[in-house]
């Protein structure tokens, strides 16, 4: 097989079109005899070969069809006619296994594929569907009438019902209207304000927010045209316009999103909200800041390896990376990619292809945004381009609270960033070093001695430059929960973690920060701080109050998506008094020089007998917490 390499135009709509047909084109080897099913290499979702045979289908079926709109048909014609077989096959029974797909029933899989294959009929409507014969439209509205009355999971996916129901009705075909407004009725109860959705019950807070919540909704309004409820069309606008007038700050300088939340094996999937905005002019942003925005995701990625050599998606980030996907993932899972390309359907003279690109927030300066609804601050640096997340809100947890916790290292870490990447082997996952403060058993190696990952975060306050929660976290053989309060305080590069621990007598007390990773990592330490420095960036913990002198870093091989290599500073206090004591740490994450020698002796703490701490920075700045 000849190695592919993207395009290199990925600025312009012509890089995308080429990139579009190189993915299209290095997925049809395997498709099956009747082109009903992708069965592509890779490891088998929990929903098996029938289920990812369809998923391949339908997500590189919806990027043909934003191929094929937007050029309005001017595409090759075997393209067309690859998708019409494909429905042919799929739809009808008689195809058998490895052909025909699996019917849509409740909660499963086929639910999320038929909504993307909907889509993609009504937006190549007179080039696909209008040409189909009548025997293939029935059978493809039968498959699709299996949503009629279903049951999809409390979430996201109550949208593909809505999706895939009007497409049933602008079509003439039995649909349930009661459907359709029971899922845009229910994602209302989720709507926090600001431009954010909670995906489903609880805080579910990451990119579903824009390429599910925000996208599916406009995309509804297309489908319904000029029957769709022109006040829920008003508001979903209006809150894409919200959204988008801070998502910007979420993309680093090199265009990478922020890598926080599941699925992130979609990629740039993340670009779809973006482009939506376009669509449906609703977005604050400039055209060229749009562009930029968007192409500078494809650029990142391209610029890293993906596509791979085979001109294929994985399950991975960068590299192939399995510890970092959920199991309901398959090896066509990545292809949800494609709603990045929903632009296409935009016309080629639109500002959005022709203004020249500008500049991104964080290439213009540094910034610090607080974001109250999923309880995050953004801060950003010019220099390095490098976007941080800390979190104090977003823990993905059940809202029953008689539910078993879960815990997740995308959604239980302090820190996330545009350049870096939470542990996921499973070895360094149950460690839980990086992005955490655990407390451990007493005399227990601090390098690997599993520390309990924050479950439920109590949100407290998120205010410019500052956020606080709570926590409770449990010790290894020990049943009573033991609360933690954390302030965190952001300026430039800088993260102050101010903690107030309540703890037992004789444990120790661990804080990590960023894990970085790469090809090679090296580590310094020293009296009080420790740092790590890997492809791309530096990170640094440096302890200003309540720790001990002794810090270190762990090494970790294959647990990290960014690198085959990892490493994580740390501090320590050992032997805790028992009671409350309060615990004081400077968190760097950067591309730029980074002494950490000069930080410890530069960077100052006063802390009253009310426990009030200021901490003062390098520069001058002065933070309270």
């Amino acid at each position: 097989m000849t190695e592919q390499t993207p395009p290199d135009d990925l600025g312009t709509r012509a890089g995308w079109e080429a990139l579009a047909d190189q993915l299209l084109g290095a997925v049809e080897p395997f498709a099956s005899p009747g082109f009903g099913q992708y069965r592509l290499p890779g490891r088998a979702s929990q929903s098996g070969q029938e289920s990812d045979g369809l998923e391949g289908y339908a997500r590189t079926f919806l990027l043909a069809a934003f191929r094929i709109a937007g050029a309005r048909g001017e595409v090759d014609q075997r393209l067309i006619d690859r998708y019409a077989a494909g429905l042919a096959a799929g739809t009808d029974p008689a195809s058998g296994p490895g052909e025909a797909w699996l019917p849509v029933t409740d909660r499963k899989q086929p639910m999320v594929e038929a909504a993307s294959i909907a889509l993609g009929l009504h937006e190549t409507r007179p080039w696909l569907w209008d040409r189909l014969d009548d025997k293939v439209r029935a059978h493809v509205v039968d498959w699709l009438g299996g949503f009629i009355g279903a049951e999809p999971h409390d979430n996201n996916w109550l949208l593909f019902q809505v999706v895939a129901e009007q497409f049933l009705a602008s079509v003439g075909a039995p649909h349930s209207q009661a459907d359709i407004d029971r899922g845009l009725d229910r994602i209302e109860d989720w709507y926090r304000g600001d431009g954010w959705y909670t995906d489903g019950d609880g805080r579910h807070f990451d990119h579903y927010n824009g390429w599910a919540m925000h996208l599916y909704p406009l995309l509804w309004a297309r489908i319904a045209g000029a029957s769709a409820d022109a006040g829920r069309v008003a508001t979903y606008r209006e809150r894409l316009r919200q959204f988008l007038g801070t998502y910007a700050h979420f993309i680093g300088g090199d265009g990478a999103p922020m890598h926080q939340g599941r699925s992130l094996v979609y990629r740039w999937a993340a670009a779809a909200p973006l482009w939506m905005g376009e669509l449906a002019d609703c977005t604050p942003l400039s055209p060229g800041v749009t562009r930029r925005a968007a192409s500078g995701m494809l650029r990142h990625f391209t610029a890293h390896g993906v596509p791979d050599e085979r001109g294929l998606l994985t399950l991975g980030w960068h590299r192939p990376f399995l510890p970092m996907a959920q199991n309901y993932s398959g090896p066509a899972s990545p292809y949800w990619a494609s709603k990045g390309f929903v632009g296409l359907l935009l016309p080629p003279e639109h500002p959005a292809w022709t203004a020249p690109e500008e500049q991104l927030p964080v290439e213009k300066g540094d910034f610090s945004l607080a974001l109250p609804q999923p309880g995050w601050l953004l801060h950003g640096t010019r220099a390095d381009g490098v976007v941080r997340l800390v979190n104090h809100g977003t823990d993905h947890q059940p809202r029953d609270p008689d539910e078993p916790p879960t815990a997740d290292p995308h959604y239980a870490k302090f820190g996330y960033s545009t350049a870096t990447a939470p542990e996921t082997g499973e070895a360094a996952w149950r460690r839980g070093v990086d992005g955490h403060l655990a407390l451990l058993p007493a005399g227990a190696d601090p390098a690997e001695a599993a520390g309990e990952p924050r479950r439920r975060i109590h949100l407290v306050e998120v205010a410019p430059g500052r956020a606080s929660s709570w926590h409770e976290a449990r010790v290894a053989g020990d049943p009573e929960a033991y609360g933690i309060a954390t302030t965190s305080l952001v300026h430039g590069r800088y993260e102050v973690r101010v903690h107030r621990v309540f703890a037992p007598v004789g444990v120790t007390v661990r804080e990590g920060g960023y894990a970085v990773a790469g090809e090679t990592v090296t580590a310094e330490t020293g009296p009080g701080w420790a740092v790590a420095r890997g492809a791309r960036v530096a990170s640094a913990v440096v302890a200003l109050h309540g720790w001990d002198e002794g810090a270190g870093v762990v090494h970790t091989t294959d647990a990290n998506a960014l690198g085959p290599r990892s490493a994580t500073p740390y501090l320590l206090r050992r032997d805790h008094p028992g009671g409350r004591t309060v615990h004081v740490t400077l968190i760097v994450l950067s591309g730029e020089p980074l002494d950490a020698t000069w930080l410890h002796t530069h960077t100052t703490v006063t802390i009253t007998s009310e426990d009030e701490v200021t901490v003062r920075l390098p520069d001058g700045t002065e933070l309270n917490g």
